[in-house]
């Protein structure tokens, strides 16, 4: 065993690692093999339209690649504005939003502006680990509010109720939600909202997956309620819906004033979003939406396939209604999902994430995302079809 170095012996006690050590395994492994079928990570298969990148690669030559203001591209905040009144019904104007560098870094701003040593914070879960990181970085206590398979993961107001206390400083609401794809429906949104005014606590509506609804549901945004939108933090981007992960782009909406305190913040964090990111992003918004559409489409053609795939496989599910996660149940295996996850790696090459990763240690849960091509979705059904049987016949 080496010594640490006095870096890594004096790393403060904020840093942890919770999730790495096993994303960074499975990855190692799947390093090592051929015809893995990865669909365990939330990052779109399809390309970013070709309109989006071309109008990136006419800023370049228009020599766009120079700072912007913290907040970002006046033009682009102007059309996200209009983007969220058309799409969403919220009313914002451009010194209400702050573009970021993705949702992930609006997540650390608003917990780095909100969040005091031994606040807690509210969460739906099974979750999107990064909000935890971002509370503990501020000093405070992530409150996990679990959600259940029985209700197709949808929240139960009473179960955020009976976690409030009087060191509560708000609720995260992510709907749809990863890893589950569980929307909350409007009427429930209502209640979270007479609940947030109850007893005074902010929310944090991140609707990163809010384009992504399937029929039968439907999305509200909170900041649309009466009475909510200045205790609200509307958070949206453009990596899910234009398939744009790596070019990092994404902006939170909040009043004027708490957004104006935000500035130097943000400014510390990273000074600007890409310049040449942005230019994209505008295009994404103000261009065509055909490519989008169809993505929508397909994305809706994979999920009714892996449902009655599972299905058929003996599994269980919550029935994701948005999003492009299905989160399933394999306790029917006798195997836990970190366990499953590695032994069907390393036996078939299909990479799916246990719930472990989010937030439910020892788990009886996957995550599959349903982010390849529908022939390598049956090949990896196939396969996993396969690895359970073999399993099944052995017990």
């Amino acid at each position: 065993m080496t010594n640490k170095s006095p870096l890594a012996a004096r790393t403060a006690p904020r840093i942890v690692m919770e999730d790495e050590a096993f994303r960074s395994k499975m990855m190692g492994v799947a390093a090592g093999m051929t015809d893995v079928i990865a669909m365990g990570r939330g990052d779109p298969d399809f390309h970013t339209p070709g309109h989006i990148v071309e109008a990136a690669k006419v800023a370049l030559d228009a020599n766009e690649h120079h700072y912007t203001g913290p907040n970002g591209l006046p033009q682009l905040r102007e059309a996200i504005c209009a983007n969220l009144k058309t799409s969403y019904a919220l009313d914002y104007t451009p010194d209400e939003i702050i573009v970021t560098a993705g949702v992930q870094e609006s997540i650390m701003l608003c917990m780095l502006g909100l969040v005091t040593p031994g606040d807690e914070v509210l969460i739906t879960s099974p979750r999107f680990t990064t909000y935890d990181t971002a509370v503990k970085l501020c000093g405070g206590i992530p409150v996990p509010v679990p959600t259940y398979q029985k209700d197709d993961f949808a929240l139960d107001v009473n179960e955020i109720e009976k976690r409030i206390t009087d060191k509560t400083r708000m609720f995260v609401l992510v709907s749809p939600n990863n890893p589950t794809g569980a929307v909350t429906p409007p009427d429930v949104i209502r209640k979270i909202a007479d609940l947030a005014i109850k007893h005074d606590i902010l929310i944090i509506a991140d609707d990163i997956y809010a384009a992504l609804i399937y029929p039968g549901h439907e999305h509200l945004s909170m900041a649309t309620l009466p009475g909510m939108k200045e205790r609200t933090i509307t958070l949206n981007g453009f990596s899910k819906t234009y398939a744009m992960t790596g070019w990092r782009v994404g902006y939170m909406a909040a009043p004027a004033d708490f957004v104006a305190k935000l500035i130097e913040p943000r400014h510390t964090l990273s000074i600007n979003t890409c310049t040449v990111s942005q230019f994209a992003a505008l295009a994404a918004l103000t261009g065509p939406q055909d490519e989008m559409h169809k993505t929508f489409a397909d994305y809706a053609e994979r999920r009714a396939y892996l449902m009655t795939a599972l299905t058929d496989a003996g599994l269980t599910y919550g029935a994701p209604g948005g999003a492009f996660y299905i989160y399933t149940n394999i306790s029917s295996t006798g195997m836990k999902g970190a366990a499953f996850c590695e032994a069907l790696l390393s036996e078939t090459g299909v990479m799916l994430f246990p719930g472990d990763m989010f937030g439910e240690p020892e788990s009886d849960f996957i995550r599959i995302s349903y982010l390849q091509p529908l022939d390598r979705i049956k090949e990896a059904m196939s396969r996993i079809q396969s690895f359970i049987a073999k399993r099944r016949v052995a017990a």
